[in-house]
């Protein structure tokens, strides 16, 4: 039974594997903008799977505020959430907002970004990107723990035709293609601009704005994005991350076309 269960796991596990060795978008972390990004992707036909280093989907909505597990959303995404499967209730003295379970939206985005067609594989971290003929062409993967340990275990590689950094606030993925590439970002100073302290007005708008291409085949979502183009953050109100995650898969879908 023992040796069954082993190979049950490893069969399936390693066919997913091979089946996402070429991908139309290879996702860099499953946070908000991430699972929304790879839900819209995986919907519209597209091959899309997300590398997250930790072994939770979800990133910073998981914990809510302070490990209070509520966020809050604005009122516009009602429609959405109701879609999604997501219960919601209005915020207290202000009809602008939504106050919502973190765990259930984590949850539902997840779950929602799978039975789509999304894969996930969690506990792999990307280390690097390809890079030929001027163009981002894939991501460079190991596990976590072979990198948290310091092992020198060389990697393994996945074909994408277009990468997301959704990884969060230090955009640390972009930053060190743009370092090791030696090439110029689409950002006013041609490189990373870095984060802003907190303003959840500018920071929900700036996040969605800053959502964009910043080199062939290489998009940024979420807070990524915001580090990338030096925008504010905006704590533990979610809406510009799931309307970043939206715009993203707009962008890659029309990028996709042109290729």
């Amino acid at each position: 039974m023992e040796t069954a269960i082993s190979k049950a796991i490893i069969e399936r596990y390693f066919n997913k594997l091979l089946s996402n060795l070429k991908l139309d978008c290879a996702i860099v972390g499953s946070g908000p903008s991430g699972l929304v990004c790879a839900h819209a992707l995986a919907k519209a036909g597209r091959k899309v799977a997300i590398f997250e280093k930790r072994l939770k989907p979800g990133g910073g909505i998981t914990g809510g505020a302070m490990l209070f597990n509520e966020i809050v959303l604005p009122e516009s995404l009602s429609d959405f959430l109701d879609e999604m499967g997501i219960r919601h209730s209005p915020a207290p003295d202000n009809s602008e907002f939504l106050v919502c379970d973190s765990i259930e939206v984590s949850s539902a985005f997840t779950y929602q970004a799978v039975h789509a067609g999304a894969s996930i594989f969690n506990g792999i971290s990307v280390e690097d990107l390809i890079y030929k003929n001027e163009r981002v062409c894939g991501v460079v993967i190991n596990w976590t723990e072979v990198l948290q340990n310091g092992l020198h275990v060389d990697p393994l590689m996945i074909g994408a035709k277009t990468v997301l950094d959704a990884g969060g606030h230090d955009a640390e993925l972009t930053a060190k293609f743009a370092r090791k590439a030696g090439i110029k970002l689409k950002t006013e100073t041609g490189g990373i601009m870095g984060e802003k302290p907190m303003w959840a007005e500018e920071g929900e708008k700036s996040t969605i704005e800053n959502t964009a291409e910043v080199f062939p085949g290489l998009f940024v979502s979420g807070m990524a994005a915001n580090g990338v183009y030096g925008s504010f953050r905006m704590g533990p109100i979610f809406g510009g991350m799931i309307y970043s995650g939206l715009k993203a898969s707009e962008l890659i879908i029309s990028s996709l076309e042109e290729t």
